[in-house]
């Protein structure tokens, strides 16, 4: 029965609308209405300000985080559930969060929660690359794609010279997977030049 209901209760973290709550609640303002209607930091950023881009991403990052972490509740101690398993099933819930019609992010922001409670270091990574290739191409999900692929490369030669960890290597695939589809729509509109691109970095 704890098994059933970490995994429950994995998902239901990662379905938190953060973008939407917040949106209603400090700015009287439906996200899914404005902007590309995603239910993500992007998309909040681009429509509500950088304070709530920002209290959004970390919220959303906060969600894969708690998920990854809940064998560590006393509760739950016996559990034979990976961690990551619970991350994933976060992330899940951000996409297709039952709180918000089964529409919601991009994965990106709660899939790097998942890594910064299983691989803080691949997290900081991550973050530190991402402010970077956000610089230099000025759009955010083109960002995304391109540090999901460079997650994969990381993962993949940390295996072959540090440590064997093949579920980290099955999950990494698996988010890029998400986040590579989930971006679909960006890459159509890359490919035409009509993605918007970001000013203030």
């Amino acid at each position: 029965m704890n098994t059933v209901i970490i995994l429950v209760i994995a998902y239901l973290l990662g379905s938190i609308p953060s973008a939407l709550w917040i949106g209603k609640l400090l700015y009287k303002t439906d996200i899914r209405k404005h902007g590309s209607g995603n239910l993500g930091g992007t998309n909040t950023f681009r429509t509500l300000g950088v304070k709530a881009g920002l209290i959004v991403s970390i919220l959303d990052i906060l969600k894969g985080t708690a998920a990854t972490l809940l064998p560590l509740l006393p509760f739950f101690s016996n559990t034979d559930v990976h961690p990551l398993i619970l991350g994933v099933l976060a992330v899940i819930g951000h996409m297709f969060p039952i709180f918000a019609q089964f529409k919601g992010g991009k994965a990106v922001a709660t899939s790097g929660g998942v890594l910064l409670a299983y691989h803080w270091p691949l997290f900081v990574i991550m973050l530190a690359g991402f402010f970077i290739v956000l610089k230099l191409t000025k759009m955010v999900s083109l960002t995304s794609m391109i540090l999901a692929m460079l997650g994969l490369l990381y993962t993949v030669l940390y295996n072959i010279f540090y440590r064997v960890d093949i579920p980290l290597l099955i999950v990494i695939i698996l988010l890029a997977t998400f986040i590579l589809y989930r971006h679909r729509a960006n890459m159509t509109r890359i490919k035409a030049g009509t993605e918007p691109k970001v000013k203030w970095i």
